[in-house]
């Protein structure tokens, strides 16, 4: 018997690139959000039948509101409209977006693997941007989610 053979993508949500990195941001990124987003575009570019193809294992697996960054699961056949979908998609409620693809794995545990390097270097990042002024809730928020991608299944 042969498994059902998925691509695991990490990608990053830039929320407008114009604004100021100190603000907050004008929408908080939900795994409803992104799918909603993606669905449209595949809707959009690829029609009722692009979408129903690439529909079956589509999904989001986890999104940090805070780092901005996504694991998506898509099927090995409708990978490529999904990734093609997500590297069109401007806008999420309004607010206009850039969406970069930072990995593309296989397996869920190489994805696992690349989405703690990415999540790590976000969180030192954040830290250097804000210096003092984090707060220990965003701090304990970011410890979680590192402990939420390492408990990340199928």
């Amino acid at each position: 018997m042969v498994g059902f053979k998925n691509r695991y993508m990490v990608v990053e949500v830039n929320l407008n690139p114009n604004r100021d990195l100190g603000t907050d941001d004008p929408i908080i990124i939900t795994p409803y959000n992104i799918t909603k987003a993606i669905k449209d575009n595949i809707l959009v570019n690829f029609g009722e039948c692009g979408l129903a193809s690439s529909a079956g294992s589509f999904q989001v697996k986890y999104v940090n509101h805070i780092t901005k960054l996504c694991i998506i699961r898509a099927s090995r056949e409708a990978y490529q409209k999904v990734w093609s979908a997500i590297t069109m998609v401007r806008s999420i409620g309004n607010v206009p977006v850039v969406i970069n693809l930072l990995d593309l794995s296989g397996s869920i545990r190489a994805c696992k693997n690349a989405a703690l390097k990415c999540e790590e270097s976000k969180f030192e990042q954040q830290k250097l941007v804000v210096g003092a002024s984090l707060s220990a809730d965003v701090s304990k928020q970011m410890q979680d989610s590192l402990e939420k991608i390492k408990m990340l299944e199928h």
